[in-house]
C-alpha cells in the first residue's frame, strides 16, 4: 500500500519513499538491516518483527509509527542495546550493537518517567552519570545545566511528588540528556500527559533538537504527535511489524493546526484505517 496525497500536499508536505530501507549517503546514526524479532509465549513462539530495514541519518527527527504489538518499542530496545536481534543487524554510530551500546552516546526516554521519589530532581538526573567515573561537582553542575535547559532550574530541588506531570517529563528528558547524547531515543513519553502539556512538550523537544543538533528515534501511535515533530516517517504493519511505509515530511515548523499537516494526518489515518489494525487513530 502506498499512501498518495494529493498533488498539493505531495509536493509541500511529504514524499513518499519506497519500502527499501537504506541508500542515504549521509552517515546514520542507526541502521536496521533485515530485523527480525520473536519471543517465547505459551510454549512457543510469537513474531513480532519482520525483515524491517531503515536508516536514520545523523541529526534527523524520526518517528516509528505503528498499531500496538507491532514492534515500535523493540526496535527501540534493539537500538539500545537491551535486546539482541534473531535476524538480520542494528548499528549505532557505525557500529554493531551486539550488547556492546556506548550508552554515554544515548539517551533513552522511556513511557513513564521512572524517576525516583526519594531523589530530588536534581539528584534524579545525575543518576544517568552515576555509573561513571565523572567527579560529584561536575556532575552536579551538568544536571543543573539540563534541568535550566528544560525551564526546570528552579525546581532542581523539589521532589518527584511535588512537580506536575509535565514537570515530570520534563525532568526526565533533562535526564536523558545529561550524558550529552549523540542520539536520543524515546518510547512514546508524552502520552500520558494532557494535550496541552503534551504540545508545550513537543515545542521544548524541537527546540532542544535545534539547539544540540541530536538524532531523536521516537515511538509513537499517535499519527498527529508523528506529522509535528518527525522529519521521516516509518509506518509499521501489524504484528508481525514489517516497514509499511516510508515518508519525508517537509514542512516548516511550527506544524500543529497547519492546513498542510492536517491533511497529512488525514491521509495518514485513511492509510491505518485500510491496514484493518488495532490503533487508535
Amino acid at each position: 500500500m502506498t499512501i498518495t496525497p494529493a498533488p498539493d500536499v505531495l509536493t509541500a508536505a511529504a514524499r513518499h519513499h519506497p519500502v527499501s530501507g537504506s541508500g542515504s549517503p549521509h552517515p546514520h546514526a542507526v541502521s536496521f538491516r533485515h530485523v527480525s524479532k520473536r519471543f517465547p509465549r505459551d510454549g512457543g513462539t510469537f513474531e513480532v518483527l519482520r525483515d524491517v530495514s531503515f536508516d536514520v541519518p545523523a541529526g534527523e527527527v524520526l518517528a516509528v509509527l505503528g498499531p500496538s504489538g507491532s514492534g515500535k518499542s523493540t526496535l527501540l530496545n534493539m537500538a539500545a542495546g537491551l535486546i539482541a536481534p534473531d535476524g538480520g543487524q542494528v548499528m549505532v554510530l557505525g557500529h554493531p550493537t551486539d550488547g556492546n551500546v556506548d550508552w554515554s552516546r544515548l539517551g533513552y526516554m522511556f513511557q513513564d518517567d521512572r524517576l525516583l521519589p526519594w531523589r530530588t530532581a536534581l539528584d534524579n538526573v545525575t543518576l544517568a552519570l552515576e555509573t561513571g567515573r565523572t567527579p560529584k561537582a561536575e556532575r552536579r553542575e551538568r544536571a543543573q545545566s539540563r534541568l535550566a535547559l528544560v525551564g526546570l532550574a528552579e525546581f532542581a530541588r523539589s521532589f518527584p511528588h511535588q512537580l506536575s506531570g509535565g514537570m515530570r517529563s520534563r525532568v526526565a528528558l533533562a535526564r536523558s540528556l545529561v550524558t550529552e547524547p549523540d542520539i536520543l531515543l524515546m518510547d512514546e513519553p508524552f502520552s500520558r500527559l494532557d494535550a496541552q502539556t503534551r504540545t508545550t512538550m513537543h515545542e521544548e523537544l524541537l527546540r532542544i533538537h535545534d539547539e544540540r543538533a541530536m538524532s531523536i528515534v521516537f515511538v509513537t501511535h499517535d499519527v498527529e504527535e508523528a506529522v509535528i515533530l518527525a522529519d521521516r516517517i516509518v509506518m509499521l504493519s501489524p504484528r508481525p511489524g514489517r516497514l509499511h511505509t516510508e515518508l519525508e515530511v517537509t514542512l516548516p515548523h511550527p506544524r500543529l493546526g497547519t492546513k498542510e499537516a492536517l491533511e497529512l494526518v488525514g491521509e495518514l489515518r485513511a492509510a491505518i484505517a485500510g491496514m484493518n489494525a488495532d490503533w487508535v487513530i
